[in-house]
């Protein structure tokens, strides 16, 4: 009987879901905006290089605005160990300087609890129907933040979406402000670029196509009751572009980084770009005041510490190298003079060192 009720809510949110798709790209009926960003005549100014929003008056002294990080993953090995890492770094950093970081959940999208579920505080979220995402497993990262906002009691009143592969390299303050979200800008987000394309999911009766944000929905800090009215969009705009093959062939693998992006602007959220949110070795080479290392790219070295990016080092990480069996304790460190960034590998030996049950 409870497996019944359960089916059957499930079903009928997705289906309120995509009755809200349809009202989202009718031209008839265009998005109402019932959750504005600042207006003009918000007591905020702007930096013109990044759109940071410098605050004319401040809040209560002392008063720190949480933030409730949340990272979307499979049960798969290659998303596991990159979120054991990953919450390993956030616990040595939530209670230092200046951090405002909450609570953290991994949100599973693969139906059903796994060994994990005492290590890392977990929300069990479905996947999507079978067939639906159609090989591209990241659909299912918008439906799981539905399902988590829907369902789960979170505390704080901002949300950082994150990833397996971010680790945390120092406390993180809330960088949102004024009623903008935070988010790091993509370079190969370019919503000028595609603007033919956009205008199916985003209107001309919405506004200028640089109402889209160059970002995708990591990492973004955003507030909670915001992202409740993001997250349905987003998820339904994500399955018309991949349904449609001039946005699917266009976007390609981040197709749902643009989903979110127009979805942000649908609801009228705007973004700080904060281009200090993280790095990307090995491209970027110095930490400097960044919060996050995200490590999509392989980073490639010779023994004089020379990157030999396109061809396979002699010294080299790449997380793709561990698709199927978890990394081992104590990786191989990378030769002198490369750069700080891809000391990486230091903090993933740490966590390995201290994470009961390693490779288990």
């Amino acid at each position: 009987m409870g497996c019944g009720n359960l089916f059957f809510t499930t079903l009928i949110t997705f289906s309120v879901a995509l009755i809200t798709y349809n009202i989202i790209i009718s031209a008839n009926a265009p998005l109402k905006q019932d959750f504005p960003g600042p207006s003009r005549t918000s007591s905020i100014s702007m930096d013109p290089v990044i759109q940071m929003p410098v605050e004319k008056s401040k809040g209560k002294s002392g008063s720190k605005r949480l933030f409730h990080t949340a990272v979307t993953a499979s049960d798969s090995v290659y998303n596991t160990w990159q979120c054991r890492v990953m919450y390993y770094w956030f616990k040595k950093f939530k209670e230092g300087p200046n951090s405002e970081m909450g609570g953290f959940t991994r949100i599973l999208h693969s139906g059903k609890p796994d060994q994990y579920m005492d290590e890392i505080p977990t929300f069990v979220a479905q996947p999507l129907p079978a067939g639906m995402d159609q090989g591209y497993i990241v659909l299912n990262r918008p439906w799981a933040f539905v399902q988590w906002l829907q369902k789960a009691d979170i505390k704080e009143d901002y949300i950082l979406m994150s990833e397996p592969d971010h680790i945390i390299v120092k406390p993180i303050p809330n960088l949102s402000r004024g009623g903008f979200g935070a988010a790091f800008p993509f370079f190969y987000i370019e919503p000028k670029k595609y603007e033919s394309v956009l205008r199916k999911y985003f209107p001309k009766e919405n506004g200028p196509i640089t109402k889209i944000d160059p970002i995708g929905n990591s990492p973004v800090i955003v507030g909670k009751e915001a992202l409740k009215k993001i997250a349905p969009t987003w998820m339904n705009v994500s399955l018309a572009m991949k349904k449609d093959p001039e946005t699917d062939k266009a976007f390609g693998w981040v197709l749902e980084m643009y989903a979110y992006a127009v979805s942000s602007a649908l609801h009228g959220v705007g973004n700080i770009l904060y281009k200090d949110f993280m790095i990307q070795p090995p491209w970027d080479t110095e930490i400097g005041k960044k919060f996050i290392i995200h490590y999509t790219y392989g980073c490639d070295y010779n023994l004089k510490g020379e990157l030999t990016y396109g061809k396979i080092g002699e010294w080299r990480f790449d997380k793709r190298s561990y698709d199927r069996v978890a990394p081992p304790r104590n990786l191989p460190l990378p030769p002198p003079g490369v750069p700080e960034s891809v000391t990486l590998v230091k903090m993933v030996n740490e966590a390995t060192a201290n994470i009961p049950n390693w490779g288990s």
